[in-house]
């Protein structure tokens, strides 16, 4: 049986996976409602809820992703055992571009927010380079699934039994 990761670690990735296309989703909120303020209109309600929204999940998202990466260094999660060393390794880059890739975007939301706005094209573009790690987590997850037919993606969806 392939190791699997623990429940805790399951949790946080399925945590962030249902947080982050809320976030694309209420993003363009953002926007609009600081356009309307601009203009010395008041901004629509649905926007500003929305508004309110993106930057509390936001903010959940980087804790839950300081909580993964904090678990990861002290529980580095199933060693994989395989004969494609090359494969593993982008694997461990692709992980560790998207933990910084997040954790950054949550950084810089939360300092657009509440310190300075200026950053926000900063935070634009973190997230189409999100966006590009997702496509290729997904792409990768399918391949393992149907091509190589083996047991990745139930390493987190399974968690790995304790020993009593």
């Amino acid at each position: 049986m392939t190791p699997r990761y623990s429940l805790s670690q399951i949790v946080l990735h399925w945590a962030v996976a249902v947080l982050v296309p809320i976030q694309y989703w209420t993003g363009g909120s953002i926007e609009r409602t600081h356009h309307a303020v601009h203009m010395g209109l008041s901004p629509d309600p649905w926007d500003v809820i929305q508004h309110y929204v993106h930057n509390y999940a936001g903010i959940t998202i980087g804790a839950l992703m300081v909580a993964r990466l904090t678990l990861r260094i002290f529980d580095r999660g199933p060693l994989r055992i395989s004969a494609r060393g090359a494969v593993d390794r982008l694997a461990q880059a692709m992980h560790f571009a998207f933990y910084a890739a997040v954790i950054a975007q949550a950084a810089m939301g939360f300092v657009a927010s509440y310190f300075w706005f200026g950053i926000g094209s900063f935070h634009v573009l973190g997230s189409r380079v999100i966006l590009g790690l997702l496509a290729l987590h997904i792409a990768a997850a399918a391949w393992h699934t149907f091509v190589w037919r083996d047991e990745t993606v139930d390493r987190m969806i399974i968690p790995k039994r304790t020993t009593s």
